[in-house]
């Protein structure tokens, strides 16, 4: 099944279609700065603050800038945003690449693209503006 048409703001569709699945692209990371809480029946639910981690230019004339990111956790938001049919099942994976470098997010089943945590292990990792993350398939 093809997945792309459900998805709109692709950074680059031959891309980030090329393999199986969908590749997803990093648009942003924050830290929790501050917590949230979580209750029983939902009456004291309240959000997390959270902290943009900047980003800094690799090269002065670069298009797009670098998050270095220390080991710890991390919430990593898209560029993409999903619009597909409630009979779909779909999943999302890190990708590979960023596993083979010490990083990695849970794979969820998903319904729609919100930020998920990314877990950064050993001396951190560098990552680019609008690197492919993660991948999503049909689950």
């Amino acid at each position: 099944m093809d997945i792309a048409p459900f998805i709109d703001d692709l950074v680059h569709e031959p891309t980030q279609t090329e393999g199986r699945g969908v590749d997803l692209t990093a648009a942003g990371v924050h830290r929790v700065a501050a917590p949230g809480r979580v209750d029983f029946g939902g009456g004291e639910l309240e959000a997390a603050d959270l902290e943009a981690v900047e980003t800094e230019p690799r090269n002065p004339d670069d298009d797009y800038e670098w998050w270095h990111l220390d080991a710890g956790r991390y919430l990593l938001s898209y560029n993409e945003s999903l619009s597909a049919p409630e009979d779909v099942s779909l999943l999302v994976q890190t990708r590979e690449a960023v596993r083979a470098r010490g990083a990695f997010h849970p794979t969820l089943h998903v319904d729609s693209l919100s930020a998920v945590p990314l877990a950064v292990g050993g001396a951190g990792l560098r990552l680019k503006e609008n690197a492919r993350v993660s991948t999503l398939l049909v689950g």
